[in-house]
């Protein structure tokens, strides 16, 4: 472990050749089993891209209020586009953060005999006044996906699975892109830019604007700070790759707190999913790994669910409550009855 309370793994290490490329799997695995999280270096994600990104951040949180508000997510059934700051909530608390959310471009499902979570598949929300913010997100959305499928066939031979493994049961990968900005607060005690939670699904690569802290990730009962490293990104799994090693990888929480002001805080989450009709099936671990194996942790206020669209509709429909009432009141009062 490194003084940054995280393992800081290389990536390009995979292509180092058999011997170093069998060692940084051990490392991937020994880092996800203690506390599934980690910085990763070595994506190939060039600074010219990163500063791209990070002024299309920029300027999109420097549009007009209208201009922002034109794409906020109440007008968006598939909980896409703008959120206003504390429109979002983790654990029935408002989170103190604006963000604009993007997901897979793809029309809407209107066939009433559907899955309930297909209601997250449909188009994005675009500001008009930034076309150039969808180009600079495609070619994240791109690299990235390439850095976390070359992740996953890691993990799986790291586990004792066939490289393609998560390949073949991940169909057409969910993906969500956050840009987020989490503004000043002048209050004298922390306050929550988003809550404790565990992501919902199975590896997320967050990129953080250099400079900024705020990220904290619990350890043994105690909270550690997880600042930001150049070059570097903030990888962590989710809840169904817990589910699917039976706890022998672990999902961990994680909050953010507020910067003071006048500071503010950027930072980009890719979450990187199966189809929302997948189900990741259960790994037979290696008889010496599946003895460390946890079990999947057992919360009644937060059931983890094999098929991965049930996830994400949970953790939807919790985040904004707002959208929830407006596009699935029907939604809402099942599990409401069911509660």
């Amino acid at each position: 472990m490194t003084a940054l309370n995280l393992p800081i793994l290389d990536l390009s290490r995979l292509d180092q050749g058999p011997d170093e490329a069998a060692r940084f799997r051990d490392d991937l695995r020994d880092a996800t089993h203690d506390v599934g999280f980690f910085y990763l270096t070595g994506t190939g994600v060039t600074p010219e891209l990163e500063d791209r990104l990070h002024r299309a951040a920029l300027d999109f949180f420097a549009l007009p209020e209208a201009d922002k508000l034109a794409i906020e997510n109440v007008t968006s059934p598939h909980f896409r586009g703008y959120t206003r700051v504390g429109g979002e909530r983790t654990q029935g608390k408002v989170d103190w953060r604006e963000q604009i959310d993007i997901g897979p471009e793809r029309e809407a499902i209107t066939d009433p005999d559907a899955p309930d979570f297909f209601r997250l598949t449909g188009p994005n929300l675009w500001p008009s006044a930034q076309p150039e913010l969808r180009e600079v997100v495609a070619e994240w959305h791109d690299h990235l996906s390439g850095v976390a499928r070359k992740l996953l066939r890691a993990w799986a031979l790291a586990l004792g699975a066939p490289e393609d493994y998560f390949d073949r049961h991940f169909g057409d990968p969910s993906t969500l892109i956050k840009i987020v900005k989490y503004p000043g607060k002048a209050d004298p005690t922390p306050q929550q830019g988003v809550g404790a939670h565990k992501d919902s699904g199975v590896l997320t690569l967050l990129w953080v604007e250099p400079g900024k802290g705020g990220l904290q990730v619990q350890r043994d009962g105690e909270w550690v700070d997880a600042p930001s490293v150049p070059g570097a990104f903030v990888v962590n799994i989710g809840e169904l790759l817990e589910y699917a090693t039976q706890g022998y990888l672990t999902a961990t929480n994680h909050r953010v707190i507020s910067p003071k002001a006048p500071d503010y805080r950027i930072s980009v989450p890719f979450f990187f999913n199966p189809a929302l009709d997948a189900r990741l099936p259960i790994i037979e671990l290696p008889a010496e790994l599946a003895a460390e194996a946890r079990g999947v942790t057992q919360d009644p206020t937060n059931p983890i669910h094999a098929l991965y669209g049930e996830n994400a509709l949970k953790s939807r429909l919790r985040a904004h409550p707002d959208v929830a009432a407006i596009h699935h009141p029907d939604l809402v009062a099942a599990r409401s009855a069911a509660s």
